[in-house]
Formats: C-alpha cells, sequence, structure tokens
C-alpha cells in the first residue's frame, strides 16, 4: 500500500502515530492524522430485454484487453448514480436511468489500494452501444456466453442480477 509522504494541506512531512487504536499518518505541523480512505467507484449492469449484459473491453490498464462492467471512479460533486451513468455514456454511448443499487464492496487495485464499489442495475436505456472512452469494444453478452470479467466486484454485481433479478 503506498502510504502518503505529505500533509495535504501544509505539505510538511508525515510521521507514523499510534492513535484511534491504528498506526495512522500524522501531521506533526497541523496535530492532525490524515487518514488513508478508500477511492469511491460505480458500475453499472446494463441489462437489455433477453437479460444479456452490456460488457465494454477495456482498452487502457489495469486489465487493458478485458471485459468488465461499464464505471469508473465518481469526480467531486458527483452522487455515485450520476458517475455510473457519465461513466455508461462516455464508455458505451447510451443513456440510461438506475432501477436499484444491485450492492456495495470492495475492490482491491494497486494505485489506490481499495476501492470502495457500489452497483447498480439499468434496464431503462436508449442508444446503440458503440466502443468510446477507455473500451476497445462493447458487446452484449448472454449468462452462459459471459467472458472473463476483469474485476471481482464487477462479477459480484453481475452474479446479483443473474441470482435476484433476472428474467425467469
Amino acid at each position: 500500500m503506498k502510504l502518503k509522504n505529505y500533509c495535504p494541506y501544509c505539505a510538511c512531512g508525515l510521521i507514523d502515530k499510534f492513535m484511534e487504536g491504528r498506526t495512522r499518518r500524522y501531521c506533526v505541523s497541523c496535530a492532525a492524522p490524515v487518514y488513508e480512505n478508500p477511492v469511491p467507484a460505480s458500475c453499472l449492469v446494463t441489462v437489455d430485454p433477453n437479460d444479456r449484459i452490456l460488457l465494454v473491453k477495456r482498452s487502457v490498464a489495469p486489465k487493458k484487453g478485458w471485459w468488465c462492467l461499464p464505471g469508473g471512479f465518481i469526480e467531486l460533486g458527483e452522487t455515485p448514480e450520476e458517475a455510473g451513468l457519465r461513466e455508461l455514456k462516455e464508455e458505451t454511448g447510451i443513456d440510461g436511468r438506475i432501477d436499484m443499487l444491485l450492492g456495495v464492496t470492495t475492490h482491491s487495485g494497486k494505485i489506490y489500494d481499495t476501492i470502495l464499489m457500489a452497483g447498480f442495475l439499468v434496464r431503462r436505456y436508449s442508444g446503440t452501444p458503440v466502443a468510446g472512452d477507455d473500451a476497445d469494444e462493447v458487446k452484449w453478452f448472454e449468462r452462459d456466453a459471459m467472458p472473463e470479467i476483469a474485476f471481482s466486484s464487477h462479477k459480484s454485481f453481475i452474479n446479483i442480477y443473474y441470482s435476484a433479478y433476472a428474467n425467469g
């Protein structure tokens, strides 16, 4: 895990200090802990009337060339739902409406250590999918033809959909 070395408020060097029951990064100048928190992201299980799921083939690292759900990091001022719908539009060219929250989980990453992932279900959408930002390809997949999925959190949301919400 990469730890912060400098205070984001005053740029002073940080030390390790045991407080609040664990060792934390601490700024002596600000007299305050500098918390290391998960990075928030969201993804969408977008399904068509035949219960096929829309996946994108990643054009960037990590897991370049692997299939995953449309999604990405939540930006400042966005809700998880807004971020997911923005990423859906950027990566697939379609507009969607969120039906429900499927769940929240964490995913380990090399750059950000822990990613807090919210997964949403989209059944109502408009437009024709076309590969956009961060995607080499976009395609609908049937349950029995699902490729290997890049991220465990995405696999989890796909499994939740098929086990609890799929038609028939």
